[in-house]
């Protein structure tokens, strides 16, 4: 079994490439989960937020370009956090750095292996991972596809570096990524619609917004907890909360029905995926 003590050492270190609310979140993940502080070095132009998010690090461990890293220094691992738009820039820095044997792991959108491999060259070691914003809480989604260049040694360290977020999956096929960020990219603010909506609705019937807005998040959070925790499927779930002909079933009545919410939400999540490829062109 890989292990992150044995792969991730100060003089094989693993470099974060921007430490917003993703990268922060993955760091305060790994610190918790027992990775050497001194195997970590942070590079983000605004180092006093990047500060603020591992408050725990040593003042050596921050800087604000990759430029300002030791030449020839050999990481073990490159966590690719930055805008995409800001990719280009990144990666031309890194051409000061020894890479032969760095694993680039990119949770970048739209940015494809094809696009990493033009500008680090054929032989690079690349992942590319999708993950969501309930990742800065432990509860993430993350699906990830490397490319023919990365180990299974490299494959399992990249699943305990994503996983410290939530859950993690590896795709065979860099096609489904787009599936990927439509669903579960994507995914949290369609939920949060959903519930932004039941609370307009509940609103509508003569609750409070307050009361409304304070009954629509606790539903929809305390129903996902109840899904996550059940061995019960969400079919499942929902029959066990559908009495016959109660009040459970006409609302289902309206949600279920052909032009129902499965057509709307096959129509988003398409509309996500197209819009996914465009981005990646």
């Amino acid at each position: 079994m890989a292990s992150l003590q044995n792969n991730i050492t100060p003089t094989a270190p693993l470099i974060l490439l921007g430490c917003g609310k993703m990268g922060g979140a993955l760091l305060k993940g790994w610190l918790e989960n027992g990775l050497n502080p001194d195997a970590i070095i942070i590079v983000d132009p605004y180092l006093k937020g990047a500060k603020k998010q591992a408050p725990s690090l040593q003042e050596n461990a921050f800087f604000e370009s990759l430029r300002q890293l030791p030449s020839g220094l050999s990481p073990s691992f490159a966590v690719l956090a930055v805008k995409p738009q800001m990719m280009d820039e990144a990666l031309d820095d890194f051409k000061n750095l020894k890479t032969d044997h760095t694993l680039f792991l990119s949770i970048a959108a739209g940015k494809t292996v094809d696009y990493f491999t033009n500008h680090l060259g054929g032989k690079a070691q690349i992942v590319r991972a999708m993950p969501n914003t309930p990742a800065s809480i432990g509860m993430g989604m993350t699906a990830a596809y490397p490319n023919k260049n990365v180990t299974q040694e490299q494959k399992e360290i990249c699943a305990e570096l994503l996983g410290v977020v939530g859950l993690f999956d590896f795709v065979d096929d860099e096609a489904l990524m787009d599936a990927v960020t439509a669903l579960s990219g994507s995914g949290p603010a369609y939920i949060f619609h959903m519930a932004e909506s039941m609370a307009q609705a509940g609103e509508a019937l003569g609750l409070s917004r307050d009361l409304a807005k304070k009954l629509a998040a606790q539903t929809v959070s305390g129903a996902g907890a109840l899904l996550y925790s059940s061995d019960d499927d969400a079919a499942q779930l929902r029959i066990n909360v559908t009495s016959p002909n109660g009040t459970t079933a006409a609302a289902l009545d309206v949600l279920m029905k052909e032009d129902g919410l499965t057509k709307l939400m096959t129509e988003a999540l398409k509309a996500a995926y197209d819009r996914s490829k465009k981005l990646a062109l």
